[in-house]
C-alpha cells in the first residue's frame, strides 16, 4: 500500500463531508452513507492496516499512541487533511478543533471505543475540544480536520 494507493480510497469520505456543516448530525449521515460494513469502509481500513505495516503511516510515538498525519489538505481533498492515530487504552493530549474533526472509527480489537464510539464515525463541531480516548482495547481513528487546523493546549 502506498499513498498513491491510499489517496483514491477517500475521495468518497472527503465528498460526503464537503461543503456539510461539522455537527453531530454528519456523523449519522456518514453511518447511514459509508457505513463500517460498506466496501468503502472496509477498503480504508486494510488499507491503513497495510500502510501501518508498512511503515509509513503512524510512523510517530511510540507503544499504545502511534500517529502521523498523511495528507495535508488540498482543493482534491475538500481542503481536508487527513491523520491517522494508532491508539490502545489511552487517554491522548487535550486539543481543540478550530474548525471541527471528523473521525472514522476502526476498532482493531471487537470491544474497542474512541471517545465511547465503536466502529463508524464521530464528529465534532467547530470550537469543540476533547482528550482523545481509547477504551477497551485497540483502534485506529482516521480524522479530517477542515484547513488542517488542530491546536494542542497541554491541558491535563
Amino acid at each position: 500500500m502506498t499513498l498513491d494507493e491510499f489517496r483514491p480510497l477517500l475521495r468518497p469520505v472527503t465528498d460526503a463531508i464537503a461543503g456539510e456543516a461539522l455537527t453531530p448530525a454528519l456523523a449519522d449521515q456518514l453511518d447511514r452513507r459509508i457505513p463500517p460494513s460498506s466496501a468503502e469502509f472496509k477498503a480504508i481500513e486494510a488499507a491503513c492496516h497495510a500502510a501501518i505495516a508498512a511503515g509509513w503511516m503512524c510512523a510517530q510515538g511510540g507503544a499504545g499512541r502511534r500517529f502521523g498525519r498523511v495528507i495535508e489538505p488540498t482543493r482534491q481533498t475538500a481542503n481536508l487533511s487527513v491523520d491517522v492515530v494508532d491508539l490502545t487504552d489511552i487517554v491522548g493530549p487535550h486539543h481543540r478543533h478550530p474548525n471541527g474533526e471528523v473521525c472514522m472509527v476502526m476498532p482493531v480489537t471487537p470491544t474497542a471505543r474512541f471517545d465511547g464510539k465503536g466502529a463508524g464515525w464521530k464528529v465534532y463541531p467547530p470550537g469543540s475540544a476533547h482528550r482523545p480516548t481509547v477504551t477497551d482495547g485497540r483502534a485506529l481513528v482516521l480524522y479530517l480536520l477542515p484547513d488542517g487546523k488542530i491546536e494542542f493546549t497541554g491541558q491535563a
